[in-house]
């Protein structure tokens, strides 16, 4: 196998970048994947900072409902009922299968106020910033 990969190595050495370029649009093509430069080591804490810095100045969030209270159930329903527009089978079954998402995505005033409702009707929820 190692002869295998030499070979390769060198033949690949001998093209032209324009060649090389056709090539690996190509193999994304085939394979379904986005060839992508790696991280150098150190950028990555780096990177990994500017995006904790970015989530904390977010201005869309997630809204998932993480729990009910089963004497709660039906309060909540309609909470859910009213933030997704689903019909009542739908909104008991997420209900009932949580953790499950209320809102994809939605303004910070908005989710913190699904969340409110959610808590004060004895539910559980989060916000995720996008």
């Amino acid at each position: 196998m190692a002869t295998n990969i030499d070979e390769i190595v060198e033949t690949l050495s001998k093209l032209p970048v324009i060649e090389l370029a056709k090539l690996k649009t190509a193999l994304e093509d085939k394979w379904g994947v986005k060839a992508q430069a790696a991280m150098p080591a150190m950028a990555a804490p780096a990177a990994a900072e500017a995006q904790g810095e970015a989530k904390e100045e977010s201005t869309e969030f997630k809204v998932t409902l993480e729990e009910s209270s089963a004497d709660k159930k039906i309060a909540i329903i309609k909470i859910v009922r009213a933030v997704t527009g689903l019909g009542l089978k739908e909104a008991k079954e997420l209900v009932e299968g949580a953790p499950k998402v209320l809102k994809e995505s939605s303004p910070k005033a908005e989710a913190e106020e699904i969340v409110k409702k959610v808590v004060e009707a004895g539910g559980k929820a989060s916000l995720k910033g996008l």
